[in-house]
C-alpha cells in the first residue's frame, strides 16, 4: 500500500508542472546517447508520449553525426571538419540526407507513433520551410546557416495534434540545389525562436554546464556564460550549445536547459520536478 501511496505523490508533484506547461511549445533537440542507445531510445519515447498526452506540444529537432560517420566510412567517402563543424561535399550531402531524412527520422516517428505520440517527420525541405545560405562556400561546402523558417509549416502539424520531428536539411535556391547541412543545435535554436516555444532543451552525453571542477552549474544567465567562455570552463562542443541556447532566450525563448540523455527519463526530470537534473539558461 505505501509504494502504491507514493506513486500517487509522485503523480501530484508533477500536478503543478502539467499545469504550467499545458498547451505550450517544448522544442527538443535529440541527440547523442540518447539517439543510438536502445533502451535510451526506448525511454525518450515514453517521456514525449507523456508529455503528449497530458497536453504539451513537443517539437524534435534530431542529429545523426554518429550514423553519418558510419555510413561515410562504409563508403569510404572521406569527411572533414572544420571547427567543430562538417566540411559537406555533395557526396557528403547525399549520404547526410539518406541518413537523417530516411533513417533516422523515420526510426523516431515510428518510434513515438508506437508509444501513442502522433508524430509526423519532415525536413526543411518539406514545403521549403527552412532556407538557408552557405555559411563559407570555400570553406564548408554545403554547410548552411538558416535564413528562413516557415513557421506555419510546423505550427499547422501543432495544431493538427502532431508531433513534428525534424531533420536538420535546409532547401536550397533552385529545384537542382541539394540542400544544406545545418547544425542540429542551431536549427532547434531559430525553430524554437520562430514557434515561440516556452522551453528549448538539449539531450547531451554530459550533465550539463561544468565548472572547473566537474561539478554542475544549475543555473546560468549570458553574463555568466560570457565569463566562463573567456576563462575556458565553457569551451569544446559545449560552445555551440550554450551559443544557441543564447540565441533561443534573447529572442524570446523563456528558458534553456541542456541535460543529460544518458540518464533514463531526463526529459521528465527536468520538466516535472522542482530540482530538474541539467543547467537551466535564463534571462
Amino acid at each position: 500500500m505505501q509504494k502504491k501511496i507514493q506513486t500517487v505523490q509522485t503523480l501530484l508533484d508533477a500536478l503543478p508542472f502539467i499545469k504550467q506547461f499545458n498547451n505550450q511549445i517544448v522544442v527538443i533537440k535529440y541527440g547523442g546517447a540518447a539517439q543510438t542507445n536502445a533502451l535510451l531510445k526506448e525511454k525518450f519515447a515514453q517521456d514525449i508520449a507523456l508529455m503528449y498526452l497530458v497536453g504539451i506540444k513537443p517539437v524534435i529537432v534530431h542529429g545523426g553525426g554518429k550514423a553519418i560517420n558510419e555510413l561515410l566510412d562504409k563508403l569510404n567517402i572521406e569527411t572533414t571538419f572544420h571547427e567543430g563543424q562538417r566540411i559537406t561535399t555533395d557526396k557528403v550531402m547525399e549520404i547526410v540526407e539518406m541518413v537523417l531524412s530516411g533513417k533516422i527520422n523515420k526510426e523516431i516517428t515510428t518510434l513515438l507513433n508506437h508509444h501513442g505520440a502522433k508524430s509526423i517527420g519532415i525536413s526543411g525541405k518539406d514545403a521549403n520551410f527552412i532556407k538557408a545560405k552557405p555559411k563559407d562556400k570555400e570553406k564548408f561546402g554545403l554547410t548552411g546557416i538558416i535564413t528562413q523558417i516557415d513557421k506555419e509549416v510546423v505550427t499547422n502539424l501543432i495544431n493538427e495534434k502532431f508531433v513534428p520531428v525534424i531533420a536538420p536539411i535546409a532547401a536550397g535556391d533552385d529545384v537542382t540545389h541539394p540542400g544544406y547541412n545545418i547544425n542540429a543545435d542551431l536549427a532547434a535554436s531559430k525553430i524554437a525562436t520562430a514557434i515561440k516555444a516556452k522551453k528549448i532543451i538539449f539531450l547531451t552525453d554530459t550533465p550539463g554546464v561544468l565548472d572547473k571542477n566537474g561539478h554542475l552549474l544549475s543555473t546560468l544567465t549570458e553574463n555568466d556564460i560570457e565569463y566562463l567562455k573567456e576563462n575556458g570552463t565553457i569551451a569544446g562542443g559545449m560552445v555551440p550549445k550554450v551559443d544557441a541556447c543564447l540565441e533561443a532566450i534573447n529572442n524570446g525563448v523563456e528558458k534553456a536547459h541542456i541535460i543529460d540523455g544518458r540518464v533514463e527519463h531526463s526529459l521528465l526530470l527536468e520538466i516535472f520536478t522542482s530540482e530538474g537534473i541539467g543547467t537551466v539558461i535564463k534571462k
